[in-house]
């Protein structure tokens, strides 16, 4: 009998695919909602029905933006940060979506979820569980009750 190899390890997440109605909009939204830029050193992959890659400023978060008819499954595109962060990320989602994200209790973490205008679904997500836990007590959260 071959024994099976053990799976090599992954480094990170590269990248996610997003298919998106109308490229352009959704580059500017991604870039007001969750500061996402042109990566300029890929935009030659727009050619031929690539994508639009966005990312950070640190270029640690990649998303590739095609444009494509919309389909029926989704794959949520979680992002982690920091109690703190969680705070802001709440702060400026309140402002940025027309409908707020508000926050969802875990039990070991918190988790923002929301949607862009073609339905791809985002999550934002601390495991600084008090931190946030403490936050809303203290009422850092707009209108949340502790």
């Amino acid at each position: 009998m071959q024994e099976v190899p053990m799976t090599p390890p992954l480094a990170d997440i590269d990248h996610f695919h997003v298919h998106v109605s109308d490229r352009a909009a959704a580059e500017t939204w991604y870039a007001r909602v969750l500061g996402l830029h042109r990566d300029p050193s890929l935009a030659f992959w727009m050619r031929d029905g690539g994508p639009l890659v966005v990312r950070n400023g640190d270029g640690t978060v990649h998303l590739s933006l095609f444009e494509r008819p919309l389909l029926g499954g989704r794959t949520t595109i979680a992002f982690r940060v920091s109690g703190p962060a969680f705070v802001d990320w709440h702060r400026f989602l309140r402002i940025q979506l027309p409908t707020p994200a508000e926050p969802v209790d875990h039990q070991v973490s918190w988790s923002l979820y929301f949607r862009d205008p073609d339905g791809n679904p985002f999550e934002i997500t601390s495991y600084e569980y008090d931190a946030v836990r403490d936050g809303l007590r203290q009422g850092t959260f707009p209108g949340a009750a502790a």
